[in-house]
């Protein structure tokens, strides 16, 4: 009895697909779930962890482009225990100057307080004297 060749399109069609699409590399990427139920999303090739917070910077460069809001920033990060011997950082969502009153806002959009966002917000007000704006 003489054997048969099998092809790369043979294997991937065998009752057995779903390895042989992990072995061949076809196989989807599953998307990780939220602990929250967040759902990421792309905007401008920016990705958001929330699409509340990708809402945000829409609203956010509408008020820019309005002259409402300048410098802002995204993701900027913050050192809340400096000269310390462990590193703690915060990271605001958003940073921007308020066009009307020229004061610097730091805001974060929450759907959720964690027990260390509420510590990390607390050394804030420590630390650099800021109250972060919560949407």
């Amino acid at each position: 009895m003489k054997g048969k060749a099998f092809t790369l399109d043979d294997l991937k069609n065998t009752p057995c697909a779903a390895l042989n699409q992990h072995l061949w590399g076809d196989a989807p990427k599953e998307q990780r779930k939220s602990k929250y139920g967040a759902k990421k999303v792309v905007i401008d090739g920016i990705t958001f962890d929330s699409t509340k917070e990708g809402g945000r910077y829409l609203e956010l460069k509408m008020l820019e482009r309005a002259g409402l809001v300048t410098e802002l920033e995204l993701q900027v990060p913050y050192e809340l225990n400096p000269g310390g011997t462990h590193s703690l950082k915060y990271i605001a969502d958003f940073r921007y100057r308020d066009g009307m009153t020229g004061q610097l806002v730091v805001e974060d959009c929450k759907g959720y307080k964690t027990k260390e966002y509420i510590k990390k917000r607390k050394l804030m007000r420590e630390v650099y004297g800021i109250i972060i704006k919560e949407t």
